[in-house]
């Protein structure tokens, strides 16, 4: 592990008698972008009905890099794409599940039906 080492001198207070002057810095607290990268890279793997999954995640790595730049506004926007694409991704995926599951379930209770007779 580097170690630093640093010498600090003590001067007092100002030698002159004239005004004091202070200078203020502004800092920026930095906008937080959620980005839905992680999110996007489930629905890829996962849920990818109509590849929605996928552009999301391509919207999510935009908003990525909108961010690294500093661009806020770009980055909020193709944040929210994705997170649009995201929920429709999931919706979509949920409904085509369940309707496999509903069709599973009625073949073979169709099938069992006509074994009986």
């Amino acid at each position: 592990m580097h170690k630093e080492e640093h010498e600090v001198t003590v001067l007092g207070a100002p030698q002159g008698s004239g005004p004091v002057m202070s200078t203020v810095v502004n800092v920026c607290s930095e906008t937080v972008v959620p980005d839905h990268i992680v999110w996007s890279l489930f629905n890829t793997l996962f849920f990818n009905p109509c590849c929605l999954g996928f552009v999301a995640f391509a919207y999510s790595v935009k908003s990525r890099d909108r961010k690294m730049v500093g661009d806020v506004t770009g980055a909020q926007s193709y944040a929210s794409t994705a997170k649009c694409l995201n929920i429709w991704a999931v919706v979509l995926g949920l409904l085509v599940i369940t309707a496999i599951i509903i069709m599973v379930i009625v073949i073979n209770t169709g099938a069992l039906v006509h074994r009986s007779y």
